[in-house]
């Protein structure tokens, strides 16, 4: 199955950098979300990453082309005519099953379901549809424009028809798929990646070390293009935290649970970069000020 128009539900961080990708390949895509104004900024950020993109030569095209491939839509409703429909809201098991229902009821019959979840189960979300077999995970890594990897997800249904549509879809918006065999909380690399996410947080916790020496030493040492931290901050706190409780709840392993540290700064408001405080402070522009203590 060749896919050329892609219909996006969830217009943040996410979804427009999904959309932006796609676009950029040269596919048409629908951005959808019921709140106008976070459609505006989604489009205003997709511009000016995609400017960015095409001053260095790394976009081929003018911004004008890019962005006139990018429709928008309110409602998941006008999904009809898209040949693959993506999932890409926040970590909720109740909310992801209502868009899967919304999905399957107005999706055309041959068209693919995707979640973009990095934790939640695709083989509870393929459950609530009409359609288990055409439902697979495409998770994307955050920034999506500067991260090429893609996990490519099998759920209990999914077909290898299916994951090599998936697989191809990947390749075809210029990432590489990372194909991942068996629906397991948290997929494959953040199975890997959570527990020294975990483990970093906990010894912070503990007074062992700061956050900037943590992130220093995972740089330095690691090879890490950035730390834990500097990632947890880009990402959002409340993302991982969501990521962290889906592990949980269908595990119920208690390594799993959110440290208290992380779930008091989600309290406290300091999500990350785009609240301005998060693991660090940050100005207006998004630049790093230093620790948040």
């Amino acid at each position: 199955m060749q896919i050329k128009k892609v219909f996006i539900v969830g217009s943040g961080l996410m979804g427009s950098g999904i959309a932006q990708v796609c676009a950029s390949a040269g596919l048409d895509v629908t951005i959808c979300d019921s709140n106008p104004a976070a459609l505006e900024k989604a489009l205003k950020s997709i511009a000016w990453s995609v400017g960015k993109l095409v001053e260095k030569g790394k976009v081929a095209g003018t911004v004008e082309e890019i962005m006139a491939r990018i429709a928008t839509a309110s409602d998941v409703s006008q999904c009809g005519g898209h040949d693959l429909v993506i999932e890409a809201v926040f970590e909720n098991l109740e909310l992801k099953r209502q868009i899967f229902k919304a999905m399957d009821a107005a999706a055309n019959a041959n068209a693919l379901l995707a979640s973009n979840t990095s934790a939640i189960s695709i083989s509870e979300l393929a459950a609530v549809t009409q359609r288990p077999a055409q439902v697979l995970g495409l998770h994307f890594f955050s920034p999506v424009p500067m991260m090429a990897a893609v996990e490519v997800v099998r759920g209990m249904f999914t077909p290898d028809a299916v994951m090599e549509a998936g697989r191809a879809f990947a390749l075809a918006i210029g990432k590489e798929p990372i194909m991942v065999q068996k629906d397991v909380p948290g997929f494959l690399i953040n199975r890997i990646n959570f527990p020294a996410t975990l483990e970093a947080m906990r010894l912070v916790e503990m007074g062992v070390a700061t956050v900037e020496d943590v992130d220093k030493g995972l740089r330095l040492a690691s090879g890490r293009k950035m730390g834990i931290f500097e990632t947890g901050d880009m990402v959002g706190l409340e993302v991982t935290h969501g990521a962290l409780l889906a592990i949980y709840e269908e595990t119920k392993d208690p390594r799993w649970f959110p440290p208290a540290i992380l779930r008091r700064k989600i309290a406290a408001g300091h999500v990350g970069k785009k609240a301005g405080k998060g693991w660090y402070l940050y100005d207006e522009q998004g630049n790093k000020l230093g620790m948040n203590n």
